[in-house]
């Protein structure tokens, strides 16, 4: 802040008085003279006062900015007004010293199946890196989107699980869950991690290494492009997030971004169809390239036309989306990135059920009855008739109360 001084100039006191005035036009001078200044000293005086209160009220307005910016709540935070950020440190450090003495039942449960969960996906000798990566892919592989059909909540569950004992209870999720349970993994693993949030969405921000931060979405890679909300750093994640940022850690390093981890060198802008298209056969979700040498500010436009043309080409096959993305690269490089959602038969969950079976035909039969509807419609072919009999009678043969209870 600076400040500016304002110089105020008593009018001149050089005042020509004629020779042979009289004292009484003399002291009628004085007089008025002396009117001026009480005058000039009240007005300095107001406005003297006048700028201490806007000194004041701005002092007053910077301790109010200030204070919010301090005040950033992580937990205790309730995204939508609903789902509330819950601290999971307690859990974290049990797990890192070995006891769980001090755990309420829940949260042993919690711990146990994390514990399973890291186990199960983290080897000797990863790096930070690594570990994080293993995470991620668990998280996305196994819950929400991909990892559940979430048609029938099972027991123990309810229908917006948003803390970690719920979420690996369930494999379900809204956001607060993803980004509470991802919190959770990283703690026991050792790297600090914040959950940042607007009104409405909240993710994670992770420290991978000493000082390097960098966002995950993982509720979005999940029922989206995997990778595309992956380690983003502050600038690429703007792309789609809103936050305040003003009481969290910047993140800004490039080192541990998917572009810069799994970027392909190529000659020029017309080797990279090939190279894509055979990624896509791959199912790779995201392709980065970098340049052997810096794009001209006309190769940029013509990378910009590839990927539309692109985009025009991949419109034409159904169940996937596309986006193109330039992202930040070491050394102030750009990396070229290419992602698909693919969205497809082979990505929708298994129900665990045989469709086919003389049950799954009857199930079938009795709701095409019940709705008026062809059986072929809800994928029964009709290949092998199963008589008209009610559906418990399959199931349990009629012993049950009318309702089926899913284990």
């Amino acid at each position: 802040m600076s400040t500016e001084t304002m110089e105020h100039k008593a009018p001149g006191k050089g005042l020509r008085i004629a020779k042979g005035i009289g004292a009484g036009a003399l002291a009628l001078c004085l007089a008025g003279s002396l009117g001026l200044n009480v005058y000039q000293a009240q007005a300095q005086q107001k406005y003297a006062a006048d700028m201490g209160a806007f000194i004041t009220e701005q002092k007053d307005r910077w301790a109010k900015e200030a204070e919010q910016e301090n005040a950033y709540q992580e937990d205790g935070y309730k995204v939508a007004g609903e789902y509330e950020i819950r601290s999971t440190t307690h859990i974290s450090d049990a797990y890192k010293n070995g006891d769980d003495s001090q755990l309420s039942a829940e949260d042993k449960k919690t711990l146990e199946m994390a514990e399973a969960v890291l186990d199960e996906v983290v080897k000797d000798g990863m790096s930070n890196y690594e570990k994080e990566l293993a995470v991620y892919r668990w998280m996305v592989a196994n819950i929400g989107g991909r990892g559940s059909d979430g048609v029938i909540m099972r027991p123990g569950s309810n229908s917006s699980p948003f803390t970690p004992h719920d979420v690996l209870v369930s494999k379900n999720a809204v956001c607060v869950g993803y980004a509470t349970t991802f919190r959770l993994f990283m703690n026991m693993l050792g790297m600090e991690c914040h959950i940042v949030h607007n009104d409405y969405h909240s993710w994670d921000l992770v420290e991978v290494e000493k000082g390097q931060w960098y966002h995950v979405d993982v509720y979005s890679d999940a029922h989206g492009a995997e990778f595309a909300n992956f380690n983003m750093t502050d600038e690429i994640c703007r792309l789609g997030h809103n936050w305040d940022g003003s009481a969290l850690p910047v993140a800004d390093s490039v080192s541990h971004t998917p572009a810069v981890k799994n970027s392909v060198e190529v000659d020029g802008l017309l080797s990279i169809p090939g190279q894509f298209k055979k990624a896509m056969e791959e199912r790779t979700a995201a392709a980065y390239y970098r340049f052997k040498t810096p794009l001209t500010e006309e190769e940029q436009n013509a990378a910009e036309f590839l990927a539309g043309v692109l985009s025009t080409a991949i419109d034409a096959m159904e169940d996937v989306y596309f986006q193109a993305v330039w992202y930040p690269g070491e050394d102030e490089a750009q990396i070229l990135g290419l992602l698909v959602e693919y969205r497809d038969e082979e990505d929708e969950p298994e129900s665990g059920f045989d469709a086919d079976s003389p049950e799954g035909k009857a199930i079938i039969q009795a709701i095409a009855k019940a709705f008026d509807l062809d059986p072929a419609l809800l994928g029964d072919a009709g290949d092998e008739p199963v008589e008209d009999e009610p559906v418990e009678d399959v199931i349990w043969n009629g012993t049950g109360s009318g309702s089926v209870v899913v284990e």
